[in-house]
């Protein structure tokens, strides 16, 4: 599999983390996300819905549907929204949606960081390994918020910046590659809570190895 080539992550962040870019890689990995993000980042999903403590009725929207591999694991009684803006993703779970007869699901083509939703709109806002592959991730983050009505749920499910400096060095140095692939290696979780107004009430490590972290927060 060959991704476009970006331009140099240390001189033009902005280019490798283009909406345009992003697209692009996600029209490459969708015929072959499930089978190599599947079951190594499972578990993470399966946490993350956990940690919702979904009764009927609630309804939950999904930033960075993707494929739609979470949308099975939702019980039926609730109301689900998928957003993404790779229509090759897309593609893939409203497959996925009919397939599986989830008829509790709707999936919209949207931005992220534009959400068109009104404030206040949703109990549940999750973003499933999505926070480090869009252009403004702080601005997400502040979409999440506005769109969570008072006293819910913002779950943020992701790899971000160790807090070992080794390690951290290590996600630096790597950052210019991975930016070739739409993805940021050296992410501070601090920055993006911060630029959103959000405080972590718990942060739970999840899959093998322990690299990602299942982050939520409650809109106060």
């Amino acid at each position: 599999m060959t991704v476009d080539p970006a331009s140099d992550y240390s001189v033009h962040p902005e280019t490798a983390f283009g909406n345009a870019y992003v697209d692009r890689v996600y029209e490459k990995l969708a015929p072959v996300y499930d089978l190599v993000f599947g079951k190594l980042l499972q578990p993470g999903r399966v946490a993350a819905v956990a940690r919702m403590g979904l009764q009927p009725g609630m309804n939950v929207l999904e930033v960075g549907v993707g494929t739609g591999i979470n949308l099975p694991l939702y019980p039926p009684e609730s109301q689900v929204v998928g957003i993404d803006l790779s229509s090759s993703m897309l593609e893939k779970a409203r497959e996925r949606v009919a397939r599986k007869r989830l008829s509790h699901v709707r999936l919209c083509e949207m931005d992220a960081a534009r959400l068109t939703f009104a404030d206040d709109s949703f109990d549940v806002v999750y973003a499933p390994y999505v926070i480090s592959v869009v252009p403004d991730p702080g601005r997400v983050a502040r979409e999440m918020r506005r769109v969570c009505r008072t006293g819910g749920t913002i779950l943020i499910l992701n790899h971000f910046r160790s807090a070992s400096p080794l390690l951290a060095s290590v996600e630096r140095a790597i950052a210019p590659v991975t930016a070739h692939v739409g993805f940021r290696s050296d992410l501070d979780l601090v920055d993006v809570l911060s630029e959103a107004r959000l405080q972590p009430c718990a942060i739970e490590k999840v899959n093998v190895p322990k690299i990602w972290s299942l982050v939520a927060c409650t809109k106060n």
